[in-house]
């Protein structure tokens, strides 16, 4: 049975995600998720956790691969901490 799973977002990936451009999501993996759950995204105004406050926005959208990693799975965390990471979509 999927499940519902509620999370904030700012507006310029909100737009993305809705306009069909971003097809993925990279999240802190404070949650557990699954293949058929659906990842609820509410959009919220910025980032200050004083002054934030909800746009009235939603989406719903399904998760189709969910994949949780460590940072340090690859034996790369000192050069992922010097130079960043991508996420990489692809068609």
């Amino acid at each position: 049975m999927s499940r519902k799973i509620v999370k904030k977002i700012l507006p310029e990936y909100f737009d993305l995600i809705a306009s069909g451009v971003k097809k993925y999501e990279f999240r802190v993996a404070d949650f557990e998720v699954e293949e058929g759950d659906i990842l609820v995204l509410e959009e919220w105004d910025n980032l200050d956790r004083e002054t934030r406050k909800p746009t009235g926005r939603v989406m719903e959208k399904k998760v189709t691969y969910p994949k949780k990693f460590k940072l340090d799975e690859f034996a790369q965390l000192e050069d992922m901490q010097k130079h960043g990471f991508y996420i990489l979509q692809l068609e």
